[in-house]
């Protein structure tokens, strides 16, 4: 049975210099499996999406993720009893190299996982990331997991006076720029995102800069920010 979780990708690993481990999941995104994954996505998100990334260009791995997001689909039970299982087993794994280990389980996707696994793990520490706006003014009034840490993603549709008033709520917003990060965007702080991916440490109302890669360089949609 081929493993759910991976020790993370090159920008995941960027948090073992603070002392966490990585463990994440990469479904296939939007609907490459048959089931849509990324409901919220827009057109400038799926053209963007990183999925193809790294080894993520290769047939066997784009295939792999593809039968791993059909089989939570089509058998739920067996996907969440592994899931646990290799959960348990990462933090253990993390704990030997004295790393916290900490879980990204929407890697590629954006599945509602405080419904399914965060709850059962009270004690572990999970973020991701969200197109979904409700879940995200939920996160905000604190209907989620304490241990559930989520990060709303700007794309192309999403008006600036939203992005401010979830800053002013004490959300934290990813924005993709071209090029090169600025201090401040709309009034506000903008910090680094790409040093690590530890999204739960970046303290609250704040920008999450990130330099457009892969597919989006050749963003035409609105989805990289012009400076």
């Amino acid at each position: 049975m081929a493993k759910l979780l991976n020790s993370g990708n090159y920008k995941t690993r960027k948090g073992e210099k603070y002392g966490w481990k990585t463990y994440g999941i990469h479904l296939a995104p939007y609907n490459l499996s048959g089931k849509n994954v990324c409901a919220s996505a827009s057109a400038g998100c799926s053209a963007a999406c990183l999925n193809t990334a790294g080894r993520g260009s290769m047939h066997s791995v784009q295939d792999a993720r593809v039968k791993k997001t059909r089989r939570f689909f089509e058998d739920r039970d067996g996907f969440l009893s592994q899931l646990f299982k290799e959960i348990k087993s990462s933090i253990k794994s993390a704990a030997k190299k004295e790393l916290k280990s900490c879980f990204r389980l929407n890697l590629t996707s954006d599945i509602l996982w405080e419904r399914i696994v965060v709850k059962d793990f009270p004690e572990v520490q999970f973020y991701d990331y969200t197109k979904h706006l409700k879940r995200f003014v939920r996160f905000l009034e604190g209907k989620l997991p304490s241990n559930y840490h989520l990060t709303y993603s700007r794309d192309e549709t999403t008006p600036d006076t939203l992005i401010k008033s979830l800053c002013a709520s004490g959300g934290n917003v990813a924005v993709v720029f071209r090029g090169k990060l600025p201090k401040t965007w709309l009034g506000i702080e903008v910090i680094d995102g790409d040093d690590s991916d530890l999204r739960f440490e970046d303290g609250n109302g704040k920008i999450v800069g990130l330099v457009e890669k892969g597919k989006a360089k050749d963003d035409d949609t609105g989805f990289v920010v012009e400076l």
